[in-house]
């Protein structure tokens, strides 16, 4: 195989894994969800953070809430049992949806990044994310849109 050949095919290994790799994250860590609005509230069964593998359960460290009356989704980070937090994914500089990696979210436009909990991690947004109200009610995350 000459230098050409190698550089190519290692090339194009390099990529199929990371593109492998980034799907099988994506898959595991987080899931788009299509929610009904309730009155004024959006209801997420907590099961919707369960993955189930081999009769153990692990949680997903976050899901991604849309519904067509919402002009941008919501993003719902679990930290624990009773600890949730549930932010519009709309930077607050110039109104880019956001991009969720891991524990922050990032817009594509100018480059804001915002923490799990909303708070401004890196500008040119100056304001934190809107973060809704939510309560637990009978293994139910209710997120009040108000």
């Amino acid at each position: 195989m000459n230098r050409k050949e190698f550089l190519k095919t290692c090339g194009f290994s390099c990529l199929a894994g990371l593109a492998g790799a980034s799907l099988l994250q994506s898959c595991s860590s987080s899931q788009v969800l299509a929610k009904d609005i309730d009155g004024s509230d959006i209801l997420v069964p907590l099961t919707d953070f369960e993955i189930k593998d081999n009769g153990t359960i692990k949680y997903k460290k976050y899901i991604i809430i849309q519904n067509e009356k919402l002009k941008y989704p919501i993003c719902v980070y679990r930290f624990g049992v009773n600890n949730y937090s549930a932010l519009l994914m709309q930077c607050t500089h110039q109104g880019t949806e956001l991009q969720v990696f891991g524990d922050k979210l990032q817009c594509s436009a100018h480059g804001s990044e915002f923490s799990n909990k909303g708070s401004v991690e890196n500008g040119p947004a100056d304001r934190n994310l809107r973060n809704f109200p939510i309560k637990i009610d009978n293994n139910t995350l209710k997120i009040s849109l108000k």
